[in-house]
């Protein structure tokens, strides 16, 4: 650091002036504020911050601010976007800067910041995934000092002092620093003469450069020297620093913070699967928490740097293969016994228990997962473990440590397992005075006195094992500076201990679902209930931020499972089965005002379902008086509506299964109840039951009978407003739902987030994601272009995951024998070949499809490992169908799906492991070090030289 205090001269101020810059192009009506944390910059009140004003400098627009502060002056503060009044378009969404001054600062002298705006992107590399695992050990060595000015041969108007400031988050270890430019005191662009930076901490490097006001401007780089003595230059056009020396308010230090040394963009590559389809010699019928140190070697030895898995909560709600759907949380904090290892419970397990292990073993290791059996099977053993060891791990000191760090969710959690079990069954509503929680029943039920202490304690010791199990992988994982990445389900079940005990959070007489899409074209109803984000907000989403600091226990990054639902759900009525005729929460309504001004009144007619005569000879031929009679009413002549015993989709579930008339229609039951749902879903407007003068319209409406026999200005109004509803008029009120619920999540945790945002997809979802800096997801076989079949790897953008497939759809090989029309016109348009493709995925097209994936531009390139297995001929033998993870149109699908090959056989198979280290190689997504990185850096590297020779051959 430069001491100013030798350079100063008689001052005549009381203050320090300070000088913001900052580039940044705006639209009309825009312009940028700086608000920071002193009452001088608006003590956070944007509108009571500094206005900045724009200033052309050469092709740039400089946004330009002052202040002047006293000597001390210390502050945190951001910079905004705002409109004409100042409300908040944007706002740098990484951490506030902090400013002190200078050294040696006098009062009078003017100090200069040069700022970037700070976009989120640029801070994903100081995550968890990527400080404390990819580029862990990168300790920092600190740079030399610069050489020495004499500063008694300068006067004071001669200098000005510039420090430079460089973030560095991907240095690798031993590596130092430097800035070289066009001014002899940074080398005149001779790296080795350039200035030495020293390291500052947070991955920031700074120095201090005295420079005459003759040498300004000046051009300049930075540059790192990587332990192994390798040079490197920054990409990208040469940085400037202009400065009015000219003015009375010449600055006499100037702060260049610089953001971060630009790169050739990292791009890593990882495997998916499920906790539960992992297979190991050691499981017990499932994949468990100590399995995945296997599958990080595995990954590791693949050239693979993350792991990527589904929920891992537990889900244990119904007692039955149901809850085999890890998406429908029991508890959004409590781990899945399913999960765990028996073996390792105790070093001293009786031989009795562990022949039944044994045998246990044999029964259970299966095709698929049973689950019943093995959760049965596991707690089983467990108890008999804990009856021996119960007293020993309970009073020992780490379980004392975990009970204590956890025992806001665990003694509720246990409690709840409790009285599920004694009531058989987990909706708390059918639990007397137990159904509305306290803490003082709760504390009651955990007491240490009570009768049933040691059904508590055993969900205690059991979610405690699940700790330390999950705990060893993901030290493990860290280790061999593999990501492991989880899985943030956006519902919870609504028999859940969650809404047990907050249930002001949620809207229990809703349901969340997704409304039709590439899944399913009737939506989804996933029976979660919404959430009551106005409640949430009160505490500033205290709930979701402690799921995310528990996750960040075991987790460097994690997928936002439906991250459209943080901009708005689809809000089906807690009545309905489907999917279908559900809203979108928030939105703004078509009232009753707005449809009478278009000309719409008759709302009867058409948020009614709208049944004819004909309609249920064409739905249900001979049977169609059968139905009539048992479901509806004739209100007129050829005219129908349901009976009231039956106008829900669960009431009509309810009758068809009860009704006396059941033996009429028994072998026709699926085909009734269909046709009785699109008769229910005929409507084209959906009245809001709890405001009568709101409608929504129905999504698809255009499909409906209802709309079609309307009059033709009609239609043409409903359509507009249709349109109007769907794709225009809730734009901004979701992103500002998003930006106001999102950075709650994001800040909570410095783990890696990434969103799924597949489906139907507002406009304002990817620009608010990446403002956020949110790293989005693409399937190739589901394009966000509309114009597109299949996705084109190469031409997406960097903030993205690419896959070829998800647990959500079906893996390669089976997409690949679903439907040969659609096979054809991949083989034609994307492999670029006119032949007849191959009736199954050969490893030859498995390996073109993969490889698209490893090559494209996205930051990651995430597979999973049915799709891997797909490389070699050997791991086909299955049915494709069988690897099927998840069928989204199924509400009842049972998630049973286990790798056919052990993680054991993979870590022995060489040549799998080399056809798919090839593939990372040789795309460039390696750790630093390996061949493929190696030759990307020294492509850049032999690039800047040329450019160096350039310089010094004084054609900069």
């Amino acid at each position: 650091m430069v001491k100013l205090g030798s350079l100063s001269g008689k001052k005549s101020l009381s203050s320090v002036t300070l000088n913001f810059k900052l580039p940044y192009y705006t639209q009309w009506g825009q312009s940028l504020v700086l608000s920071g944390s002193e009452p001088v910059l608006g003590s956070w009140n944007v509108k009571q911050g500094i206005a900045l004003s724009p200033v052309h400098q050469g092709d740039e627009l400089i946004w330009c601010g002052r202040v002047a502060v006293s000597l001390g002056f210390e502050c945190e503060y951001s910079y905004y976007l705002v409109d004409d009044h100042r409300n908040i378009l944007r706002w740098e969404t990484v951490k506030k800067r902090k400013l002190v001054l200078p050294e040696g600062i006098q009062e009078g002298d003017v100090v200069e910041i040069h700022d970037l705006w700070q976009n989120a992107s640029e801070a994903l590399f100081l995550r968890s995934a990527f400080q404390n695992v990819i580029f862990s050990g990168t300790e920092q060595l600190e740079g030399q000092k610069g050489p020495t000015t004499q500063l008694e041969n300068l006067s004071q108007q001669d200098i000005v002092v510039v420090q430079f400031m460089i973030s560095c988050p991907r240095s690798e270890a031993g590596s130092k620093v430097f800035v070289t430019g066009s001014v002899s005191q940074l080398g005149q662009w001779r790296v080795q003469d350039g200035l030495p930076l020293s390291y500052a901490g947070e991955s920031i490097w700074k120095a201090d450069c005295l420079l005459k006001k003759d040498d300004l401007p000046i051009k300049y780089k930075y540059g790192q020297v990587t332990k192994g003595k390798q040079t490197t230059l920054e990409v990208g056009p040469y940085r400037e620093l202009v400065v009015d020396i000219a003015s009375n308010n010449r600055p006499k230090y100037v702060i260049l913070s610089d953001g971060a040394f630009r790169e050739i963009p990292w791009r890593g590559a990882g495997v998916a699967i499920p906790m539960f389809s992992v297979r190991s010699n050691d499981d017990l019928g499932v994949g468990e928490f100590l399995d995945l140190k296997l599958l990080v070697d595995w990954a590791v030895n693949s050239g693979f740097h993350l792991v990527q898995l589904l929920p891992v909560n537990d889900t244990s709600v119904h007692g039955m293969w149901w809850d085999s759907y890890p998406y429908s949380s029991l508890s959004v904090f409590a781990l899945h016994p399913l999960y765990l290892r028996v073996q390792a419970l105790s070093e001293n397990i009786p031989e009795d228990i562990k022949q039944e292990i044994l045998r246990a073993k044999e029964l259970l290791d299966k095709k698929d997962v049973d689950y019943e059996a093995t959760m049965a099977t596991k707690l089983s053993i467990a108890r008999k473990i804990f009856n021996l060891e119960k007293d020993e791990i309970l009073n020992s000191s780490s379980f004392k440590e975990f009970f204590s760090e956890n025992q806001d969710w665990l003694k509720p959690y246990a409690a709840f397992c409790f009285l599920r079990d004694f009531f058989e069954t987990s909706d708390h509503t059918q639990w007397g005075r137990f159904g509305q929680f306290s803490k003082e029943k709760l504390e009651k039920l955990v007491s240490n006195d009570s009768l049933h202490h040691d059904v508590i304690r055993f969900h205690y010791y059991i979610q405690f094992h699940l700790h330390v199990q999950l705990s060893e992988a993901a030290a493990y994982a860290r280790k061999k500076k593999v990501v492991l990445k989880g899985d943030l389900p956006i519902g919870v079940d609504r028999s859940s201990v969650d809404t047990w005990v907050y249930p002001n959070l949620f809207r229990m007489n809703t349901s969340t679902g997704a409304p039709p899409d590439y899944f399913d074209k009737n939506g989804q109803n996933w029976g979660f209930p919404t959430y009551n984000w106005e409640e949430m907000s009160k505490d500033n989403y205290a709930w979701w931020r402690a799921r995310l600091t528990q996750m960040a226990k075991y987790f460097t990054a994690y997928r936002i499972d439906h991250i459209l639902g943080f901009f708005r759900i689809w809000e089906l009525p807690g009545h309905a089965c489907t999917g279908l005729v559900g809203k979108f929460r928030p939105s703004i309504a078509l009232s009753q005002e707005e449809l009478e001004r278009e000309g719409i009144w008759d709302f009867n007619r058409l948020s009614r379902p709208y049944i004819r005569q004909e309609m249920l000879q064409d739905k249900f031929g001979s049977l169609w008086t059968t139905v009539a009679s048992n479901f509806l009413n004739e209100y007129q002549k050829l005219c129908y509506e349901f009976k009231e015993e039956c106008n829900t989709e669960k009431k009509i579930m309810a009758k068809l299964k009860t009704s006396s008339g059941k033996s009429l229609w028994s072998e026709k039951e699926n085909e009734i109840r269909s046709g009785l749902f699109d008769l229910l879903q005929n409507i084209v407007l959906i009245r809001d039951p709890e405001d009568s003068r709101k409608f929504y319209p129905r999504f698809n409406l255009e499909d409906t009978s209802s709309f079609r026999d309307l009059d033709e200005k009609s239609k043409n109004v409903l359509r507009r407003l249709y349109y109007d509803y769907y794709f225009s008029r809730q734009e901004n009120l979701w992103r500002q739902n998003a930006l106001k619920t999102l950075p709650a999540l994001l800040n909570s945790s410095d783990m890696l987030a990434c969103g799924e945002d597949l489906g139907l997809i507002p406009s304002c979802v990817h620009p608010v994601m990446q403002e956020l800096g949110l790293i989005g997801l693409r399937i190739q076989r589901m394009p966000s272009e509309a114009n597109l079949e299949f996705g084109i790897p190469s031409l997406y953008s960097y903030m993205t995951v690419c896959a070829p497939s998800c647990h959500d759809c079906s893996p390669l090989r089976a997409w690949w024998e679903e439907d040969e029309g659609r096979r054809d016109r991949f083989f034609k348009t994307v492999v670029g070949c006119n032949d007849v493709p191959p009736s199954h995925c050969t490893p030859d097209v498995a390996y073109f499809i993969l490889q698209q994936h490893f090559q494209a531009p996205s930051m990651w390139a995430i597979f999973p490992l049915q799709d891997l297995l797909a490389l070699k001929e050997e791991y086909t033998t299955r049915p494709a169908v069988e690897e099927t993870i998840n069928d989204p149109t199924n509400p009842k699908h049972y998630w049973r799906f286990r790798v056919h090959v052990s993680l054991e056989s993979l870590l022995d198979d060489k040549d799998l492991e080399a056809t798919i280290k090839d593939l990372v190689s040789s795309s460039g997504r390696s750790y630093p070090g390996c061949d493929g990185a190696d030759l990307l850096k020294k492509q850049v590297v032999e690039e800047q030289e040329k450019l160096s020779k350039v310089h010094l051959n004084g054609n900069s």
